[in-house]
């Protein structure tokens, strides 16, 4: 299921990135040239993570920001973006962050099924070992596709 959402035009590796709101903002970019999100949702996803904290960090290295329906998304899609060195989230436990799967839902429900093989994913240490150490998007794509 989660290749039907993360495939060469939403899966993107970068060497290094110099903070974490670049991290949003380039893992944007596959939804924002889709049209699945507005700009006004990378703003948000910031504005987000300055008011409550990195709430999206997740595991060590893990990452999956995302914004209420109505602040930007127009329809339902993921991404996924790859860094070679991780970056810092201001999330103690988890940092660095090297992993970034961003979410993007126009409502509440549309994405149910999605969480569900996310979570299918990140529960498996040894398929998060292989992301983690992931070096193209063909690495990625063979992992994710059992998913």
């Amino acid at each position: 299921m989660l290749k039907q959402w993360l495939h060469d035009a939403t899966i993107r590796l970068q060497e290094s990135v110099e903070a974490w709101p670049q991290t949003l903002e380039l893992a944007a970019r596959p939804l924002l040239e889709a049209g699945v999100i507005t700009p006004n949702y990378v703003t948000a996803m910031i504005e987000q993570h300055r008011q409550l904290g990195p709430y999206y960090v997740l595991a060590p290295g893990l990452a999956m920001p995302h914004a209420r329906p109505e602040e930007g998304a127009k329809g339902l899609g993921l991404s996924l973006l790859k860094l070679k060195r991780g970056v810092a989230f201001k999330s103690e436990a988890f940092d660095p962050v090297d992993l970034i799967v961003m979410l993007a839902a126009p409502d509440k429900h549309s994405h149910i099924e999605m969480i569900s093989a996310l979570a299918e994913l990140f529960s498996s240490d040894k398929d998060m070992e292989q992301l983690h150490q992931a070096k193209s998007v063909e690495d990625i794509k063979k992992i994710i596709e059992r998913f």
